[in-house]
């Protein structure tokens, strides 16, 4: 309720606070756009601005209200063509820096926007002022279950809020479907379709506020880097490689209640709207040697393609993301470097992207590394926004002094910042020939030493007690490798009993799971038979006193887990086969694996054990 009530109060604050003197500008036209289709909000402006004033007016303000400016993520103001439509601008930005004028109200945030031309009297101009904001959109409710949508509130001002008059105004806001559960309604407002329209409104005072609340459906990613750290190393021997650490969070409504992985297959679009198990990045377009994985390692469901002028990566995570789960992973990816190092005045420089490649995602905190050759110096930054500079130094293989590292930090990054900068360096190309160098010494002390040891004479005397224990020693160690080997393959047709059950649940098709059932059964018999060779050798060597108990035991463990493998597999072969409910099945073999799970754990201790001893 709280944010409802905010813009109300925040009006009340303008009418008891004093505001800036009169200004010779009048806004004579103000078109607003916004966009609410995905998690982050855009509002396109075009202001037509009239001087009708005596003087010439070199800046134009622009004010902010708190709750919007503390998540202003991106702000650009270019001169339009005066077609009046609120569209993005292409064109170079003009300077825009934060103001602090006499008698604003503490609520409000003011931006000066530097004409390049000051405006004369009875002079006009068009203004187009792109706003990008996160974390704008509130989730209401705020926890939802699993089959629930997503719905967000968005609050605003139906009026323009600016310092100048304003003859006539209107606004427009693009939802992501004509689904809306509720909104503020005003003289001139009207839904069509999926656009909400506010106005016209005629002459407005300055810092005229109208509050209006939008609640509305919205099921798209909400996907938010919570830190993101992107390096990139360059290699002056023709690549550029990329490196990018990635930790999401599905920022939207909150999942409660339990997951069913069941129903989220079967039906994912009723019982998992809000959720996302799918990104996109667009990479360069001559990207090489990608690659996607986390912690567990490489992730296999990805997918790559493009062409001469883009290059995309479909990314999907091992889970599907609901609102609260996170995840994190790595992507990487390599550069001609051709096509971003250049020569300038007697120096390099590097010239790429600043932003994340993937499509539509919020970074909190984003870390940019630029890793030069050794031996670089004289280095300076070129970044079209404000950013933290700071630098370090990273060790690499055959390096003697380190690498020096460019790192530049920024909160709050967008799309829309994923502009090119520019890191310049000085370098000498006779330092390139260090590495090969030390490669060269390396090996060739390398093959001395190894002359040196073939002519040597250090062989121990075949006949000696020592070389005798040596050869039985050997052979315990090739047995239990052996052993190790055969459990291993056994763990294997055991994963494989388990997927044909997962296929079963999938595609219901019972005889193919019998038939991997067979198969795994006439496997297992043909291991159990390989193993009486090895376990008799073992028995038999007082070499293998000290582990033989553990081996054993193994065996042992591998066997009760074989045996309730078996089991569980027949009781969901038979619940299928008499139709029986999804629950019910995992309601009867529940306690059998909460045994298998408990097995699994003993047997890869054991296998740990023995691989140590």
């Amino acid at each position: 309720m709280s944010f409802i009530l905010f813009p109300i109060l925040f009006a009340f604050t303008f009418l008891s606070s004093p505001v800036l003197s009169a200004s010779d500008l009048v806004l004579a036209k103000v078109d607003r756009r916004i966009d609410l289709t995905s998690q982050i909000v855009r509002i396109t402006t075009s202001l037509k601005v009239q001087n009708t004033g005596s003087d010439v007016v070199s800046e134009i303000l622009l004010s902010f209200p708190e709750n919007q400016a503390s998540n202003l993520a991106y702000l650009k103001a270019t001169l339009g063509d005066g077609k009046g439509k609120s569209k993005p601008s292409s064109g170079v930005g003009l300077p825009v820096e934060v103001v602090r004028p006499k008698d604003v109200p503490p609520s409000l945030t003011i931006y000066s926007v530097s004409l390049p031309k000051g405006l004369g009297k009875g002079d006009s101009l068009t203004l187009d002022v792109l706003a990008v904001f996160t974390h704008s959109l509130q989730p209401f409710p705020e926890k939802i279950n699993q089959a629930d949508i997503q719905l967000l509130l968005f609050q605003e001002s139906a009026h323009y809020l600016s310092p100048y008059a304003v003859k006539v105004q209107s606004l427009t806001v693009k939802l992501p479907d004509a689904r809306i559960e509720s909104y503020t309604k005003l003289e001139n407002a009207k839904l069509q379709g999926s656009e909400l329209k506010y106005g016209p409104y005629e002459n407005l005072p300055p810092f005229s506020y109208l509050p209006i609340v939008i609640h509305f459906e919205n099921n798209q990613p909400f996907a938010v880097a919570k830190e993101l750290v992107r390096e990139i190393e360059i290699s002056h021997w023709g690549n550029v490689q990329i490196t990018e650490h990635y930790d999401i969070i599905h920022a939207g409504s909150q999942s409660k209640g339990e997951f069913s992985r069941l129903d989220y297959q079967t039906r994912p679009f009723l019982r998992g709207a809000s959720a996302f198990r799918r990104l996109v990045a667009k990479l360069p377009p001559r990207a090489h040697s990608v690659y996607y994985r986390d912690e567990i390692g490489n992730i296999s469901t990805s997918s790559l393609w493009g062409d001469s002028k883009k290059t995309e990566l479909e990314i999907e995570p091992r889970y599907p993301m609901f609102g609260g789960w996170k995840t994190a992973f790595t992507i990487g990816y390599g550069l001609p470097l051709g096509d971003f190092l250049f020569g300038s005045d007697g120096k390099r420089f590097l010239n790429i992207s600043f932003g994340a490649p993937i499509n539509e995602l919020v970074i909190d905190t984003l870390f940019v590394k630029v890793v030069l050759p050794e031996g670089s110096k004289d280095i300076s930054v070129s970044v079209p926004f404000p950013v933290k500079q700071s630098e370090e130094t990273k060790l690499s293989h055959l390096d003697i002094v380190g690498r020096p590292v460019v790192v530049l930090e920024k909160n709050n990054v967008v799309p829309e910042h994923n502009e090119h900068f520019q890191v310049y360096y000085k370098f000498n190309s006779l330092s390139m020939l260090r590495e090969p160098l030390m490669l060269i010494s390396g090996f060739f002390f390398l093959f001395l030493a190894c002359i040196v040891y073939t002519h040597a004479d250090i062989s121990i005397s075949k006949s000696s007690a020592s070389y005798l224990a040596k050869l039985q020693l050997d052979e315990v160690q090739a047995t239990i490798q052996q052993v190790h080997g055969i459990i291993s393959r056994c763990l294997t047709a055991h994963d494989k009993l388990e997927m044909s059950l997962h296929d079963l649940s999938r595609t219901g098709d019972i005889q193919a799971c019998k038939a991997t059932r067979k198969s795994v059964d006439s496997l297992l018999k043909e291991l159990s038979k390989e193993l009486k060779q090895p376990l008799a050798i073992l028995q038999s060597s007082p070499q293998a006193a000290q582990i033989l108990p553990k081996v054993e035991e193994l065996v042992t463990k591998e066997r009760e887990l074989q045996d309730k493998l078996l089991v569980k597999h027949s009781t969901v072969v038979d619940g299928y086969e008499k139709k029986s409910a999804g629950r019910e099945i995992e309601n009867r073999i529940a306690s059998q694996q909460l045994k298998i799970t408990a097995l699994r754990r003993e047997i890869d201790d054991l296998m740990d054990l023995i691989d140590e001893i």
